[in-house]
């Protein structure tokens, strides 16, 4: 049972998930504003329920389990909707992959340094590609539905391409910090 409001907000955001992913069933432009309003509101809470946890002082297994989850999800779901619908070019599938790609190595690193008793904090630079893949993402998902004077879809995959740049940068340095731990016990 979900029984904090970091943990409900947590949940919130996988339950927005099939909402966002049935908007692209539908035509017009509205269903895009729509993704965009629930995807942004889903960022949101991603963001509250950290500072709430952190404020309030309750951290919960639940939260630590379900927080990164919701998150990848979240990216997943958007990511694969807008490569199979067509709302991004042949060549930005390319970000996209990486990003999904570094979700997994990161969170199988996770996995194994939990299991060996060492912690893989976030880093600044991981921060900043978070942000600018949440930018990223309701751009992408607005896409024609902008305004002429906005061009949001070349806006969008620019960001996305910077997205994924981060994401080798930071997947390669969480790799690089967790070598020694990954190669074993000296001897």
């Amino acid at each position: 049972m979900v029984t904090s409001l970091p943990n409900l907000l947590t949940a919130s955001r996988i339950v927005t998930i099939p909402l966002i992913v049935a908007t692209f069933y539908v035509d017009g432009d509205g269903a895009r504003w729509l993704a965009c309003f629930l995807f942004v509101a889903a960022a949101i809470t991603d963001f509250f329920d950290g500072y709430v946890a952190r404020r309030r002082n309750i951290v919960s297994s639940l939260g630590r389990f379900l927080d990164p989850i919701a998150d990848k999800l979240l990216v997943a779901a958007i990511l694969l909707m807008l490569a199979a619908f067509e709302r991004v070019s042949q060549v930005s599938i390319l970000p996209a992959l990486v990003i999904l790609l570094r979700e997994i190595l990161v969170s199988g690193l996770r996995e194994f340094l939990a299991e060996v008793k060492v912690g893989m904090p976030v880093s600044r630079l991981a921060k900043w590609k978070t942000g600018i893949q949440m930018t990223a993402l309701p751009t992408l998902l607005v896409g024609k539905a902008a305004p002429v004077w906005i061009p949001a879809q070349t806006l969008g995959e620019i960001l996305l391409w910077g997205a994924a740049a981060l994401t080798l940068i930071t997947g390669w340095d969480y790799l690089r910090a967790s070598f020694n731990h990954l190669r074993g016990p000296a001897g």
